[in-house]
């Protein structure tokens, strides 16, 4: 005699079909999951979308990460570029859908020496006919494993423009004797860009001295000015010789100015 099946019980086993069907569509681990199979880079720029859900983490993470010090090294996969000339790239994995960081190391696999690493985004200098190995990772320990990797690769942008001029007038407080001195700085393509003044002046048989500095976003024109307090005395009226450096970063490049000039400090009015 058969024995009745509750529908309760064909529920459970239905919906334990249902789960375990469904765990068939999950992602595949990815081809590029170990250094073995690392991806490769041909052509910049280079940009690459990933399900890392089946991703891993392996021994060659670990030792990389002895040198870098990531929280976690989840979800890792491989990239390898060889470079054609020397210069320099990006490698961004900050649109992401989970916190992603990124080792670069170069050498063979299995005896890898670390470049670089960080959160986001990361660059580093290149070798014309060196590989670099590129490993993009989920660095949040339990925050899941992996997701949608968004990540690209491409040659970093050139030094910012940079060009900073001086006033021929400047002011100094003759309460505090503190001097100022001003100008325009135009920079573009750069994270920011940081002026430097050093001022010299002869008062009495006394030379003051002094130095101020100030920082600006590297996206304009901007005017600037920089108060300078002196470091023996009060700054006065008349002439002070300034030696100006400027200088302005964006992901890998710098560029610098230097100049001197003699500016004439007035009253600054009340």
């Amino acid at each position: 005699m058969r024995t009745p099946v509750s529908i309760a019980a064909v529920a459970v086993v239905t919906a334990a079909g249902l789960l375990y069907s469904g765990s068939t569509a999950w992602a595949a681990v990815p081809t590029n999951d170990t250094i073995a199979g690392a991806t490769p880079i041909s052509a910049l720029p280079f940009t690459a979308t990933l399900d890392t859900a089946q991703a891993t983490t392996d021994a060659d993470d670990a030792s990389l990460n002895a040198d870098c010090g990531a929280p976690a090294t989840e979800a890792s996969v491989w990239y390898s570029y060889t470079a054609p000339a020397d210069g320099a790239v990006v490698i961004d994995v900050s649109q992401s859908s989970y916190s992603a960081g990124v080792i670069v190391a170069t050498g063979t696999p299995g005896s890898l020496l670390i470049d670089t690493c960080g959160p986001g985004a990361v660059a580093e200098t290149v070798t014309a006919g060196e590989t670099v190995y590129i490993m993009a990772f989920d660095h949040t320990p339990g925050s899941g494993n992996g997701g949608t990797l968004q990540i690209s690769v491409d040659n970093a942008p050139p030094p910012p423009d940079l060009s900073v001029t001086v006033d021929p007038v400047g002011s100094f407080n003759s309460h505090t004797g503190v001097a100022t001195i001003s100008g325009n700085v135009t920079c573009t393509g750069g994270d920011f860009v940081i002026l430097e003044t050093s001022l010299r002046q002869k008062v009495g048989r006394v030379a003051i001295t002094g130095f101020g500095i100030t920082e600006l976003p590297c996206d304009g024109t901007y005017r600037w000015a920089i108060d300078v307090l002196g470091d023996n005395g009060r700054f006065a009226g008349g002439k002070v010789a300034t030696v100006n450096f400027s200088f302005a970063c964006g992901a890998v490049y710098c560029s610098q100015g230097f100049t001197t000039q003699t500016v004439t400090l007035k009253s600054a009015k009340k």
